[in-house]
Formats: C-alpha cells, sequence, structure tokens
C-alpha cells in the first residue's frame, strides 16, 4: 500500500524549521529587502542546525540526509522567506553540493566543504550564459587541457550567489566544452573557484525580487584551473549536470508551494476579516471558487514534487527508476509549481484590494519571487519539452 506519511524525524525537522522561519526569518524580510543581503547571524544559524549543504557525505560534514529531507526544508523555507532569497541560498547549495560530493575529487572536497558547512563559503552552479540559457549545450565556453591543468574561457551570467563566492569564496559548479565537436558529448563538468584563480572578472545584476541573495555573472578569461577541480570524467559533464539541475528543480517546486500556500494563508485571514456589503469577503462564491483551485493545484504539485524527489533518491542510492523516469517526474513538478503557485500569490493579492497593490503586502513579495522560477534551473518551455520526450520519445524531438 502507498504510505503518504513523514518518519517522526521528518515531522521534527518540518516543526523546527517553522519555529525556525516564523521566529527568526519571517521578521528580517524587510530588512532583507533593504540590505539586499542574507543576515550573517541567520546564515550561522542556518550552519548550526545542519541545513547547509545537508546531503553531503557525514565525514565532510554533512547530515547524509536524503532528497525528501531537503525538499521538506525547502517548502518551510519557502513559507518562511516568500520572496525566495534565503531559499534560494540553500536550495542551489543543497543541490550541487551533493553532486561535488558524489563525483568531485578528495581536494576539492576537502577544501570547500568544511567553510561551506559553516557559512563561510557558497557553492553555486554556473552554467548559464548570455546566449544560451536551458539551452545548455549551446555554451560557448571552453576548458582546454595543458598537463595537470585546463585553460578555461567564458562567460556565465544570470548566477545566484556571485557576490557571496566573491566575499567569502567558494565557486560554482560550471560546464565548458573541452571536445567541441562532439557537442554535448564533449562537454566536461568543473568547480569554478571564484578567488583562488586569477583572470575571472564578476559583474552584478539587479533583480526583480528575491532580494537577499546576489545575482549576476563571470567572465573568464584564459584562467588557468588545477585538474584536481574537474568534477567527474571529462566529457561526461552533460550527463552529470542534469542530476544537479533535477535535485534542484525539485526542490524549487517545494520552494513554490511553501511561498504560495504561505501567500493564501495570508489572504484568508484577510477574506475572513475585510467585511463588503454586510458580511465578510469570504463567503462570497466568487473568491471561495479560486480559493479552492488554488488550495487544490498547490496540494497537487506538492505531492507531485515530493514523489519526484523520492524518485530522485531512490535513482541515486538504488537505481530505482531510471533516469529519464526520474526527469520526467521532477519536469512536471517543476513545470506546474512556478506557474500556480504565482497564480495563488497574485489572486491573494487581489482579495486584498488596494492593499494587495502595495509594497507592504508581503504576497507582492511572494509574487516576484516565484517568478524567478519559471526560469530558474530550467524554463518553464524546457520542462514541456522533458515532459513530451518522455511521452513521445526522443525520435519525437524537434532538436537534436
Amino acid at each position: 500500500m502507498i504510505d503518504f506519511t513523514f518518519s517522526e524525524e521528518q515531522e521534527i525537522l518540518r516543526a523546527n524549521l517553522r519555529k525556525f522561519g516564523e521566529e527568526k526569518i519571517s521578521p528580517r524580510l524587510a530588512e532583507m529587502v533593504e540590505k539586499k543581503e542574507i543576515p550573517q547571524e541567520l546564515i550561522k544559524e542556518l550552519s548550526e542546525m545542519g541545513l547547509l549543504g545537508m546531503c553531503i557525505s557525514p565525514e565532510y560534514g554533512g547530515l547524509g540526509l536524503e532528497a525528501v529531507a531537503a525538499g521538506i526544508v525547502a517548502e518551510e523555507l519557502g513559507k518562511a522567506d516568500v520572496g525566495c532569497a534565503i531559499p534560494t541560498f540553500f536550495l542551489v547549495q543543497c543541490a550541487w553540493s551533493y553532486i561535488l560530493d558524489k563525483y568531485g575529487s578528495e581536494e576539492v572536497k576537502q577544501e570547500v566543504f568544511p567553510r561551506m558547512r559553516k557559512g563561510q563559503a557558497f557553492v553555486g552552479v554556473g552554467v548559464t550564459e548570455p546566449d544560451a540559457g536551458s539551452d545548455v549545450a549551446s555554451c560557448k565556453t571552453t576548458a582546454v587541457r595543458k598537463g595537470s591543468t585546463y585553460i578555461v574561457s567564458g562567460e556565465k551570467g544570470y548566477i545566484s550567489g556571485v557576490r557571496e563566492a566573491e566575499k567569502y569564496g567558494g565557486g560554482f559548479v560550471t560546464l565548458a566544452k573541452t571536445t567541441p565537436e562532439l557537442g554535448t558529448r564533449g562537454m566536461t563538468l568543473f568547480f569554478f573557484p571564484i578567488k583562488a584563480v586569477g583572470g575571472v572578472t564578476t559583474r552584478y545584476t539587479e533583480e526583480l525580487g528575491r532580494e537577499g541573495i546576489s545575482w549576476g555573472g563571470f567572465y573568464m578569461d584564459n584562467v588557468t584551473v588545477p585538474e584536481h577541480y574537474r568534477i567527474g570524467e571529462e566529457d561526461k559533464g552533460f550527463y552529470l549536470v542534469n542530476q544537479g539541475f533535477e535535485f534542484a528543480r525539485g526542490l524549487i517546486a517545494l520552494v513554490c508551494v511553501g511561498a504560495a500556500s504561505k501567500a493564501l494563508e495570508n489572504g484568508i485571514n484577510y477574506m475572513k476579516q475585510r467585511q463588503a456589503f454586510g458580511r465578510p469577503i469570504a463567503s462570497y462564491e466568487g473568491l471561495q471558487f479560486v480559493l479552492a483551485e488554488d488550495y487544490s493545484k498547490l496540494e497537487a504539485t506538492r505531492l507531485l514534487a515530493y514523489k519526484a524527489l523520492w524518485m530522485y533518491q531512490k535513482e541515486q542510492r538504488e537505481g530505482g527508476f531510471s533516469r529519464f523516469q526520474v526527469s520526467g517526474a521532477i519536469a512536471m513538478a517543476k513545470m506546474l509549481a512556478p506557474l500556480w503557485a504565482f497564480d495563488a500569490a497574485n489572486h491573494a493579492m487581489q482579495w486584498q484590494g488596494a492593499y494587495g497593490y502595495s509594497m507592504d503586502c508581503p504576497e507582492q513579495r511572494a509574487l516576484r519571487g516565484i517568478r524567478s522560477y519559471t526560469l530558474a534551473e530550467g524554463s518553464t518551455e524546457v520542462m514541456k519539452l522533458i515532459v513530451t520526450r518522455e511521452l513521445l520519445g526522443k525520435e519525437y524531438l524537434a532538436y537534436k
């Protein structure tokens, strides 16, 4: 029989996260918007709770937890910070430190993980390029082997955490072409350290939401990268990077659910209190029916996202599902979550009338944060391509 219950340990994790979010994170959202950074005290507490890189091996200071537990954290952080800065800070490090742990060299893990676990280094993903977003295969960054090093040249853009990596150290899991004539079969994955190598120029871009975590890019001009920063085998990077994207996409789906659920909660409270034409607006069917649809869609997405992460961890640890089965399930959750969550936040703003349009209304923050996830870690359109690829077969792809 199917069992949808969480374990006792997982329920304790959720309860602790909710308390932490309500008491420590939510009261500081306005400060994060103003200063455009996550308070160092919150990062320290995330570290002390074991949440930074929580899925990496215990031998490197991690908890070795599974993807579903990470999903619980993502959902609760989404509720606490509906602007999605802290959730992004968490999820990119969780997903990509996992890939670094699984396929990275001993040297780079010993160098990066102890500091990352303390909140003193950032581990993110830097794959997107100005002319190659979700079309990862079109990246122009190259890495040429020279003895025991690689000479890397190229540009990455629209990357979360550039300032954090530049300030504290760490770097990004990134992709480069090592055998360009082979296309996707000639791409290699690297951990690219921002401060540990020379020849790197950074830049910053102001984004619509997610105030608290930086957004920008970096340019690599013939940067010498030691061989031990390579992740996995040469020319196998395209296959490895998708495992990281899938983990991150599953977490994103639950961040969206968490943020939108909080928006609905606020909207419900307002509907019960606000009077119009002699009765609470919550008594009008026009609002009730929209609420019913929004809540049901979020609950469906939530279940789909947890199922997808469960499939992911089964495939990663036991080989219980194929790579393509996992890709399809994750893509469905990532495809639906930001769209339905955006609608829910937008409706919650509408229920609150003129106040809902003000910057004082927290739902505008959720709306802007959620909107980023229709693009981050693969656009909605690409998620649809992945889903239909699994339904129809590779021979019906519009691209090769």
